[in-house]
């Protein structure tokens, strides 16, 4: 039976160890199946292309910054177009109506020169989609995020540094961090 309208929910998770210096470790867990854009005040996961991110696909995303350490970003997705490779960065704003309401690309460092946009400096998760539409990644940096300038997941139609958005998916990304 097909539902008319699919509620999704996104569940997160922050934990914080605090120390003398103040936060120590950070973990986000995320998830929640895509819904059309008219559905965001009440989805944290948008599809833009249905027929690339179908309604009621499924994603999940996992922050974890280990106390003065690395930052491990991974992904994990269900009902995707089975067969397609996607590209997958983390952005700046949350998702909106528009897809261009994500920002751009969330940069360790902020850069507008075109040889800064890589895994290097952002957070790169492409996958492709197994023959049951489903995909993972994961993606290590020695570098935390800045407050409140990491806030969403979104996946394009190609790999690589660009692409059309084909969906969003609002995470509530924590700062902390590694080195610089």
């Amino acid at each position: 039976m097909l539902l008319a309208g699919i509620c999704a929910s996104a569940v997160a998770t922050a934990l914080f160890a605090g120390g003398p210096g103040g936060v120590e470790g950070h973990s986000v867990r995320a998830e929640a199946r895509f819904d059309l854009p008219g559905a965001a005040d009440r989805s944290a996961a948008l599809t833009y292309d249905r027929s690339l991110v179908p309604e009621g696909s499924w994603i999940e995303v996992r922050q974890h910054t280990a106390p003065g350490g690395p930052t491990t970003v991974r992904l994990k997705v269900a009902g995707m177009k089975p067969g397609h490779v996607y590209g997958v960065h983390v952005h700046q704003k949350p998702c909106g109506a528009d897809p261009e309401a994500a920002g751009g690309h969330y940069q360790h460092r902020p850069s507008s020169d075109p040889h800064h946009v890589g895994p290097d400096n952002e957070v790169w998760l492409d996958f492709t989609a197994d023959r049951r539409g489903a995909g993972a990644a994961s993606a290590r940096h020695d570098w935390g995020f800045r407050p409140g300038e990491a806030a969403s997941v979104v996946i394009h139609d190609v790999p690589g540094g660009a692409g059309v958005r084909a969906a969003c998916f609002t995470v509530p990304f924590g700062p902390v961090g590694g080195g610089d």
